[in-house]
């Protein structure tokens, strides 16, 4: 049996004949290689959907096969009409350390140098930060240990971070003569200007109350209540209207990218635009009848 035909719909991970021990399925119905997988779980409750990145042999680096699990995974989740927020947390002491500098290093052996790798992994890696800027479900970090460099760039991008008082972030690159260029896109539109280039030109690690201050995560909880917190704010933002979440989401990048004249009056085209939603009227006549909403995609 040729392992790259073998199909899903066919055979489970079990019915595998001997000499397959390492492989299994990926979400195409085709074998692939299993250490090439299950570095993710995933878990939906109460309109959360939670990815968790489980490949602690490698701290949760964003090599190549990660970033393109996370962007399935995100994938997955923007179409799951059951989910309405998205968690990124993970397993292990560390969150996330940015890209895998063994994968980097073991390119250079190609007759290209790496270039070809590098390229394509710092593309799919934007393309992943983009795709959670953009989303129209609202996305949360839940930070427990170190994230550094890309890892930090996650933190960053996403729309909301929880992080525990253990937690450390950094953006090192300059200590090892690589400047951390990519993570410093979604840094200096997390923070201030001068906090990014602190964070940037250093390489100093800090704290996750320093991180709260420079507005880098929202609030810092104790290790034993992250989970719970992370979890009671995204079942909060859950039992809200997704069709005004999404409006909301949208909105917010395009506004910020105008003139003060400019945003008022996109603003108040899509205020009058949303008025005529029928979640709009639900809303408000909830309120006005002192009841609960019952929104109409519930």
């Amino acid at each position: 049996m040729s392992q790259d035909r073998i199909r899903k719909k066919h055979i489970r991970l079990t019915d595998l004949p001997a000499g397959y021990p390492d492989y299994f399925f990926n979400g195409e119905g085709f074998v692939t290689n299993y250490s090439e997988l299950n570095k993710l779980i995933i878990e939906k409750t109460c309109g959360v959907f939670r990815i968790i990145m489980n490949d602690q042999h490698s701290r949760n680096a964003l090599s190549e096969i990660m970033i393109n699990q996370l962007s399935n995974a995100i994938g997955s989740a923007l179409v799951d009409s059951s989910s309405r927020v998205i968690i990124i947390s993970a397993m292990g002491k560390v969150f996330c350390a940015g890209h895998d500098l063994k994968e980097i290093t073991a390119a250079r052996s190609a007759d290209d140098k790496g270039v070809s790798l590098y390229q394509r992994l710092f593309s799919s890696c934007s393309s992943l930060m983009e795709s959670i800027v953009n989303s129209e479900k609202p996305i949360i970090a839940e930070v427990a240990g170190v994230a550094t460099a890309a890892g930090c760039q996650l933190v960053a991008s996403c729309d909301l971070a929880l992080a525990s008082i253990s937690a450390r972030f950094a953006t090192p690159g300059v200590n090892i003569g690589l400047f951390c260029s990519t993570p410093m896109v979604a840094l200096s539109r997390s923070v201030k200007r001068k906090h990014a280039m602190e964070m940037l030109l250093t390489g100093d690690m800090i704290s996750a109350e320093k991180a709260a201050e420079i507005g880098l995560v929202n609030r810092v909880c104790s290790d034993e209540m992250l989970i719970k917190e992370t979890n009671d704010l995204a079942v909060k933002i859950a039992s809200k209207s997704k069709q005004t979440i999404a409006i909301g989401k949208r909105t917010f990048d395009q506004q910020a990218a105008l003139s003060l004249k400019e945003a008022y009056v996109l603003t108040s085209n899509i205020m009058s635009q949303n008025l005529m939603t029928l979640d709009a009227e639900e809303g408000v006549g909830a309120f006005l009848g002192k009841r609960s909403p019952k929104w109409v995609d519930d």
